[in-house]
């Protein structure tokens, strides 16, 4: 497919997510822990119920290959974050898969070739896997004492897997509202999506696909 080959791969928050994928980070990015599910306890979610503001929440995705990378977007259906004595205490929401979105190319063929191709079993399986998932398992200050910066732990659902990874975010709470960002790597293959993973396949040549996937969000919650 021409369009692959131009291809060169919640959230959150992730604070809370997704990739979208061929992910790949950036050299900006930091890189996610990604670790199989040990069952970690979840978050105690006491307190007060925010409700994402979907008009203001949006997951960005970005993945490369060895000769070029491709970017879209990923639609956050719902989600919760829990304040508790104006501290983050738990949270979660889903991903819709059957939103994913390709920015970078314009031609609309094209365009329509790569996002189907991404919905796809070689990708995200979003038919019958539509939905992903994040839930916060733990939330922690940097130890650099960093203002509103943290260490988010919790457990990433993507084509019915599920497995733990760790990132780092900026959490801003004001009152009854949190706003949250991060910009992370995970290894799609942990996923099943292994199209074209040179840990999978040989002589790819210029056709190999970094298993990074790249996920970079911004949310905003607000009691309602």
């Amino acid at each position: 497919m021409k369009t692959l080959k131009k291809l060169s791969s919640v959230t959150v928050i992730f604070v809370t997510l997704i990739s979208l994928f061929y992910g790949c980070s950036k050299s900006t990015s930091d890189k996610t822990n990604n670790t199989e599910n040990k069952n970690l306890k979840t978050a105690s979610n006491k307190g007060e119920k925010l409700n994402l503001v979907l008009s203001e929440s949006k997951l960005e995705w970005s993945g490369k290959k060895v000769t070029g990378q491709h970017n879209g977007t990923i639609d956050i259906k719902n989600g919760d974050l829990y304040l508790d004595n104006g501290k983050l205490t738990g949270g979660n929401f889903d991903i819709d898969f059957t939103t994913i979105k390709v920015r970078d190319i314009e031609d609309p063929e094209l365009n329509a070739k790569l996002t189907g191709h991404l919905k796809s079993n070689d990708f995200f399986s979003a038919q019958s896997f539509p939905i992903g998932k994040f839930e916060i398992k733990s939330l922690a200050p940097l130890s650099n004492g960093t203002e509103n910066n943290y260490t988010v732990s919790g457990s990433l659902t993507i084509k019915g897997i599920t497995k733990e990874i760790t990132f780092p975010a900026k959490v801003m709470i004001n009152g009854n509202s949190v706003i949250a960002s991060a910009d992370f790597s995970i290894d799609r293959t942990l996923w099943d999506i292994k199209f074209r993973s040179g840990k999978f396949f040989e002589n790819l040549g210029d056709n190999l696909i970094s298993d990074d996937f790249n996920i970079k969000f911004n949310i905003s919650a607000k009691q309602i």
